[in-house]
């Protein structure tokens, strides 16, 4: 307990403020405004997510009308804030931060309202959410319950899933997205019966009496249930139209606009694919002119398969890697493109990816550590093959800078160190456009000399761009997987293995719909910023991209406002045309 006397002021206490602010009432103002937290929009930022980390240890169904009310409540008093501490004096960086902080509300309401017609879709086969909610709120304030009457209310749910069983089996559910939404709230209500449980059991001796054969009678219900729901037909199943095993869910061009809005991309899907096709046309142009270097005249295919042939033996690649990431250092080093802390030269580190891993990734996956593809004795021959072509000198050469130093290794130790509450904002067109930026610029700066090396930095780059026309193809529904698979093994050369660990990354393998255009269409914007900066000679390399760094993985549109001091003001739409600042060389 406070007590009074601890709150009290002395005399000399309170006379002493009142002659400090007769004396300096500026300084006194101005200090108060300094050490107000509320006046930084970075303190909003950590406290809107603050927020939502705390009311979601409370409301812990997500698909319950009790979450829908008060989270819909909780973003409606945010915008209602923003609306008060928007200024046109806010800095540029500071309108920065209210645009996305804005953006990503609106992105919640967003997807709450959709996750809620989702719920009204399937509430008819959850008809027990409410009781099992009901007895949560009694358990969060710890109210002494009867026990007689709590056996009661789970008796009701078991007999609810009997029913629901009757109204699933009268009335399918539509398609198998919901399905798993009633399977994974399911799982929630158990596992919140199940916390409901353990807080009472043992401590309350007429609870646990009541609910010694209750409860996990209940539990079994809800359990065979959730079995049951997953294996009933959908009246609309998802349907595999080719034999690749590969089953996503293709979004549509209306949700394509919506994303690419959010993730301020100003082309429509159609332009991206021709953006992607204009890049193609480049890199099989710079293609050829290696392979004739080689020997190979135009069929630049047979100077590809020469260069996979230059792979290293079984237990030698990570010293490869190694080597690789030094020469790269050493170079960004002698040119003075990037400061790389000492600190950032030392922690990086490697490990392998496992087999079940290389069904998803068959080259490298990168950030903190590099994640090493290379063939396991558990594989087969073929497989063993494919992955070790795809992991030769060449390809590994473009590659692992992209994942290490200056790319993805680097962008994780700055960006956990310079403005870390912009990570809440993280775009996949900056987190990988950064590294394949990296690509386009140390090309330009003649990097890559040998002919297996100017290949391997071009069939990089070819892969970006039939990563763009496959996935956004696939998404307008014009592609199945098959063709998606066969496209990047016919367009960039893709071993079958790698071509198919690429596809099922894009549409299972947890990647957002934009992922796979987030490459090229991420480097792009940062290599038209980059000639509109740096070559018009407003900053030098190093500021340049230092700056990016400092400034978190925001939309490159937002870097490019903080850095020409370009407000953002209160009512923000995407327009950065980037392309018409590209040229390639």
């Amino acid at each position: 307990m406070t007590c009074y006397t601890a709150k009290k002021k002395s005399v000399s206490a309170i006379l002493s403020i009142i002659i400090l602010f007769s004396l300096h009432p500026g300084a006194i103002a101005q200090k108060n405004r300094t050490a107000n937290p509320d006046e930084s929009i970075s303190f909003y930022i950590n406290e809107y997510n603050r927020d939502i980390s705390d009311l979601q240890r409370v409301y812990i169904f997500p698909l319950s009308r009790e979450y829908f009310t008060r989270f819909t409540r909780f973003t409606n008093e945010w915008l209602q804030k923003l609306n008060r501490i928007y200024s046109d004096k806010l800095s540029a960086s500071e309108q920065v931060d209210f645009t996305l902080l804005k953006r990503d509300i609106l992105e919640d309401q967003y997807e709450l309202e959709k996750n809620k017609k989702d719920f009204e879709a399937i509430a008819y086969a959850i008809p027990f959410t409410d009781e099992i909610v009901s007895l949560q709120q009694k358990r969060r304030r710890g109210n002494t319950l009867d026990g007689r009457e709590t056996a009661a209310a789970l008796n009701k749910i078991i007999q609810s899933v009997s029913v629901s069983k009757n109204e699933v089996s009268k009335k399918p559910v539509d398609n198998k997205e919901l399905q798993q939404q009633i399977i994974k709230a399911v799982q929630d209500l158990r596992k919140g019966l199940k916390n409901f449980y353990s807080f009472y059991n043992g401590y309350d001796p007429d609870f646990s009496w009541w609910m010694k054969s209750t409860y996990p009678q209940t539990d079994s219900a809800l359990s065979a249930y959730e079995k049951w729901i997953a294996s009933q037909p959908v009246t609309n199943p998802d349907k595999s139209l080719d034999n690749s095993g590969i089953i996503g869910h293709p979004i549509g061009r209306e949700e394509l606009i919506r994303q690419l809005n959010y993730q301020m991309i100003p082309y429509s899907p159609e332009e991206l694919i021709e953006i992607s096709k204009q890049q193609y046309e480049w890199c099989e142009k710079e293609m050829i002119k290696v392979s004739q270097q080689m020997g190979f005249g135009t069929d630049w295919k047979k100077a590809l398969e020469k260069v996979k042939q230059n792979y290293l033996k079984p237990g030698q690649q990570p010293a490869m890697i190694n080597k690789l990431q030094e020469e790269a250092i050493a170079y960004i080093d002698k040119e003075g493109l990037v400061t790389i802390p000492q600190l950032a030269r030392e922690v990086w580190r490697m490990d392998m990816l496992s087999v079940q891993q290389m069904r998803f990734a068959s080259y490298f996956l990168g950030g903190p550590q590099i994640l090493i593809a290379f063939p396991h004795e558990d594989q087969d021959y073929d497989t063993k093959m494919m992955v070790m072509r795809s992991g030769n000198y060449g390809f590994a050469h473009a590659e692992v800078f992209h994942e290490l130093i200056p790319g993805h290794n680097l962008q994780s130790f700055m960006f956990g160190r310079y403005k870390p509450y912009r990570n809440n904002f993280n775009s996949p067109f900056s987190m990988e456009g950064w590294p394949f930026y990296w690509e386009m610029i140390l090309w330009n700066k003649g990097f890559d000399k040998t002919a297996d090396e100017k290949v391997g930095a071009l069939f990089w780059r070819m892969t970006r761009c039939v990563r763009i026309v496959f996935s956004l193809n696939y998404h307008l529904g014009n592609w199945t997987p098959q063709q998606c698979i066969d496209y990047m093994v016919d367009k960039a050369g893709l071993e079958r293995f790698s071509a198919e660990s690429e596809v099922r990354r894009s549409f299972t393998g947890g990647y957002g719909p934009l992922y796979q255009l987030a490459y090229m269409i991420g480097a792009l914007q940062l290599y038209s910023l980059h000639h509109e900066i740096v070559e018009s000679g407003k900053m030098t390399e190093r500021e340049f991209n230092d700056a990016y760094l400092r400034e978190g993985p925001i939309p490159i549109e937002m870097f490019r406002s903080i850095i020409l001091n370009d407000k953002t003001g209160k009512e923000f739409s995407t327009k950065w045309k980037f392309m018409n600042g590209v040229k390639m060389k």
